[in-house]
C-alpha cells in the first residue's frame, strides 16, 4: 500500500512532541469510526495505520478498540449484583480518570473474577493504605486484570452506560499477530490522564517499558469523545532523516 503523507495532529490539550530521555518522540492521533463488538483488528489496523506506518515507528493501541473485537464485553443485565458488590462499591475513591469498581457491576466482576475473599482482603488492606497515604493497594492484591475493567459509566458515549468491558485476552500474542500480518510494531496499553500501564507489546520493540510508558505519559489519546484509539509514534530522528534524504533527492 502506498504511504500516505501527513502532518502530526495533537489532540486538543496535547502535544505533538514529548522528550523521553535524551530522545524526542513525535505522536500523530488517528481518528477511527467507533469500534464495536467482533470488529477485526487487523483491518481496522490495515484501514487506518498501514497508509501512514514507516518501518521504526510504534503504534499505541487502546485495550479498549481490542476488547472490543475480541468482544470482551459484558451487559449489566447479565450481571446479579451482591451485597457484597454494592457494599464495597461505596467506599471506593472516584478519581478524575473515573469511578472503576466505585460502580458496584465492576465491584462485581472483579468479585467473579478475583474470588470474594481475594477482594474483600484486597479492600481490607487498600483501607489499611489508605491511613497511611498508600494508593493502588487494592489492585495489586485483587489483580487479575480488575484495575483494567472498563465501562458501566457514559464514558463520552452512551454505547456504555450498560456495558463492562474486561481487559484484552493474550495482548502480547495480538501485538505479535498485528507485526507478523502487517509489519507494524504495536503495544495495547491502558492508559489515562492519571497514569499508564503497558498490557502487551511486539516482541520485536526495542525500547524498554519504562521507555514505552513515557511515549504515552500525557495520553495523547485523551478520554473523552476524541475517538482516536491509537497513536502513530516516531523518533524525531527518523523524521529528519527522511527529510534530508528528500532534500538531497530532490537537489540531485
Amino acid at each position: 500500500m502506498e504511504q500516505i503523507k501527513f502532518e502530526f495532529v495533537a489532540n486538543q490539550n496535547k502535544k505533538v512532541e514529548i522528550q523521553v530521555g535524551d530522545k524526542t518522540f513525535l505522536r500523530h492521533a488517528i481518528r477511527t469510526h467507533f469500534v464495536s463488538e467482533n470488529e477485526n483488528y487487523i483491518e481496522i489496523i490495515k484501514q487506518y495505520v498501514t497508509p501512514i506506518y514507516e518501518e521504526g515507528d510504534i503504534v499505541s493501541i487502546s485495550e479498549k478498540i481490542i476488547a472490543m473485537c475480541q468482544n470482551r464485553v459484558l451487559n449489566a443485565k447479565d450481571i446479579k449484583l451482591s451485597f457484597f458488590a454494592k457494599f464495597l462499591s461505596k467506599f471506593v475513591n472516584v478519581t478524575p480518570a473515573g469511578e472503576s469498581v466505585g460502580n458496584p457491576y465492576k465491584m462485581q466482576i472483579a468479585i467473579n473474577n478475583a474470588g470474594l475473599l481475594r477482594i474483600l482482603f484486597a479492600a481490607f488492606c487498600a483501607a489499611i493504605g489508605k491511613l497511611f497515604g498508600v494508593k493502588g493497594v487494592f489492585y495489586k492484591i485483587a489483580g487479575n486484570g480488575v484495575s483494567g475493567i472498563d465501562g458501566f459509566c457514559r464514558d463520552a458515549y452512551d454505547y456504555y452506560l450498560d456495558k463492562g468491558i474486561l481487559n484484552p485476552d493474550k495482548p502480547n500474542e495480538v501485538c505479535d499477530e498485528i507485526k507478523e500480518k502487517l509489519g507494524v510494531d504495536c503495544m495495547i496499553v491502558d492508559a489515562n490522564d492519571l497514569g499508564v500501564e503497558i498490557l502487551g507489546k511486539s516482541s520485536s520493540i526495542q525500547y524498554s517499558v519504562e521507555e514505552l510508558k513515557g511515549m504515552i505519559k500525557d495520553n495523547p489519546a485523551g478520554q473523552a469523545n476524541q475517538q482516536t484509539p491509537m497513536i502513530l509514534i516516531r523518533e524525531q530522528k527518523q523524521i529528519e532523516i527522511d527529510y534530508a534524504a528528500a532534500s538531497l533527492e530532490q537537489s540531485i
